[in-house]
């Protein structure tokens, strides 16, 4: 299903003549040089072929025969190669004569009898060709170890080009395979024909933490994966002509780059996705609306009201079609998350659905979140989730490497399939409340949505619904306990001021939220110290703080419960966050969302400081 799907994809930018996009039996390759032939086969001239628009040359990408994969065996290419190769010259390799042999010889063999002129040029060229002649005839030193290509003297066209060299490379990808599979019956497992097998695929780039010089999603290159005498590729048969346009397909989604939307890191999957539409102005405009809403973008406050608008409107049951008369509700989608796992990759997951499911599964990802007031400007984006899961250090960045993989992976899932979030997810959460003490909106988001998700799906949920502003009706002992707790934070702070070492919040959150009996009784007896410094000084907001606490005791139960479960602490964190939003207020604007989802209440001023 993944290699069909991608197989299709290729066909549809071949259509499309996309960029980096290599015809069947190519690649782009990183070339810097060329070499000039005559007739004869005599050098007439060597260019530089490198970009030398920037600071520093760089290689230019032009599509050859597809590059042979190179383990520890030597395989020539076919009409280019390093010079090592070409021209057995290298500051690195130790076997550049066997390199340069098996270059060599590879192409007496496969143009002998060739009538074209330029490839006759090339084996005279290599007939006549020494090492030793690389520095007496004045080639550069920075050719040595890069890659080069041939082209005839006064034509613009390289040799690899010319259609006499199509025809040999057809011949060759054809080779024994063709008739070995039209023997035996070997059928292609992507397309269904009767094709040559492709013993290895070719690598795949751009993985994060797989290897540079790429992996495979399917690989059976070890005689260990040899199974009813079927060796390599004819474990599972897949055609030479699909293993390159889905390998071609998949390294084009991969690839790097400020413009390409459509590749995501998430913890430590490399997420892609593409669309299949009717026409491709359809498939594009999928495309950026789905990219939109995964990944927000953070500092384009336009642009995340636009993407906030659709989410809305998506969540009201408006179809996605009236968002833009290029849209499609039918039109497939499809994700894919790759993570590395040695010299292969491993599918994190797999999900195909129509555009107008997906979107609603995302929109009804950020109801799940939703929180008044919002503790963000822009819609968080799956990487901003992982951030949140990872431990948050004095003066440091968190870093996604922090992030527990298989946590992402399933909360990824979740929000594609509109599944449960991981258990997992709001335990972690929980856990980075108590070790950390960053209490942020975010993390709170985290633990409503995991326990709104649950009981809207009737998992392990209570009656009683997960509130999305301040509930004062709330019977939930774990969410009246959370209230309580930022009250009494707040007297501590109204009494103390802001420059307290160490708030009740530093110091007894986690005891707090996980076993209320031990902790509540103290803090009651010490938040009576406090009041009676405040009435001193402020007693209207005293009276206002102490009419708080005695509302929230009188709807708890008469002892304080001796520990919480799981999920209460996470109404526990819901509460905390609604009761102490609700003594803050912006000093800008009523209505505007807070600065960011990280800001603390130290920056916004307390409503009834002045009482």
């Amino acid at each position: 299903m993944i290699l069909q799907a991608l197989n299709r994809y290729y066909e549809r930018l071949i259509e499309q003549q996309a960029e980096d996009v290599a015809p069947a039996g190519c690649s782009p390759e990183k070339i810097s040089f060329e070499i000039l032939l005559t007739p004869d086969g005599d050098v007439a001239q060597v260019n530089d072929i490198r970009d030398t628009s920037g600071k520093k040359p760089l290689p230019r990408m032009l599509n050859v025969p597809q590059a042979e994969k190179r383990t520890v065996g030597i395989k020539s290419n076919f009409l280019w190669d390093k010079t090592s190769y070409v021209l057995g010259v290298s500051n690195t390799s130790k076997r550049t004569d066997k390199e340069h042999e098996d270059f060599v010889e590879l192409h007496e063999t496969v143009l002998a009898g060739e009538d074209d002129p330029g490839l006759k040029a090339l084996l005279s060229f290599l007939r006549g060709w020494s090492p030793d002649q690389f520095e007496a005839r004045g080639f550069p030193a920075d050719m040595v170890d890069a890659n080069l290509v041939f082209r005839m003297d006064g034509e613009h066209c390289f040799l690899h080009d010319r259609p006499a060299a199509r025809a040999v490379r057809a011949r060759l990808l054809a080779g024994d395979g063709g008739q070995e599979a039209a023997a035996s019956g070997t059928v292609c497992l992507v397309s269904g024909e009767v094709a040559p097998v492709a013993r290895l695929h070719p690598a795949i780039k751009g993985v994060n933490g797989a290897q540079s010089s790429g992996a495979s999603i399917v690989s059976f290159n070890l005689d260990a994966f040899t199974s009813y005498a079927k060796s390599q590729g004819d474990n599972a048969p897949v055609s030479e002509q699909a293993a390159f346009a889905y390998t071609t397909a998949l390294n084009y989604l991969l690839r790097r780059g400020e413009h390409n939307r459509q590749r995501l890191q998430v913890g430590d999957a490399s997420v892609v996705f593409w669309a299949e539409a009717v026409d491709a102005k359809q498939a594009s405009a999928a495309e950026d609306l789905f990219a939109s809403m995964l990944s927000p973008p953070a500092d384009d406050a336009s642009e995340a009201a636009r993407v906030r608008a659709v989410l809305d409107c998506i969540a009201k049951g408006h179809p996605v079609a009236d968002l833009a008369p290029n849209l499609e509700p039918s039109t497939r989608m499809y994700v894919l998350g790759l993570a590395p796992n040695a010299s292969r990759l491993s599918v994190r997951f797999w999900q195909v659905d129509t555009l107008g499911v997906l979107a609603g599964r995302i929109a009804q990802h950020a109801e799940d979140l939703r929180l008044e007031p919002l503790p963000w400007r822009t819609e968080p984006s799956a990487y901003r989730l992982v951030l949140a899961t990872v431990p948050h250090r004095e003066g440091a960045k968190p870093k996604a490497d922090d992030a527990i993989n298989i946590v992402i992976g399933e909360t990824m899932r979740a929000i594609l399939s509109g599944g449960p979030y991981p258990r997992s997810l709001l335990a972690n959460t929980i856990m980075r409340f108590r070790a950390d003490g960053d209490i942020s909106g975010l993390r709170v988001a985290l633990c409503k949505g995991v326990l709104a998700r649950e009981r809207r799906r009737d998992i392990r949920t209570s009656e009683e619904e997960i509130p999305v502003s301040l509930d004062k009706q709330s019977t939930k002992p774990g969410y009246l306990l959370g209230r309580l707790f930022a009250v009494l934070e707040n007297v501590q702070r109204a009494a103390l001021g802001g420059q307290v070492n160490a708030t009740i919040r530093d110091r007894f959150y986690g005891a707090a939220s996980a076993t209320p009996a031990s902790i509540f009784p103290v803090l009651l007896r010490n938040t009576q110290n406090h009041l009676g410094k405040l009435r001193k000084e402020r007693m209207g907001q005293a009276v206002n703080l102490e009419k708080d606490i005695r509302e929230i005791v009188g709807g708890l139960p008469e002892q304080f419960p001796r520990s919480l479960k799981i999920e209460d602490q996470g109404r526990f964190a819901i509460g905390y966050y609604h009761q102490s939003q609700s003594y803050f207020t912006r000093r800008d604007a009523v209505g505007d969302a807070p600065a960011d989802e990280s800001a603390e209440p130290t920056d916004i001023e307390t409503e009834g400081a002045d009482q």
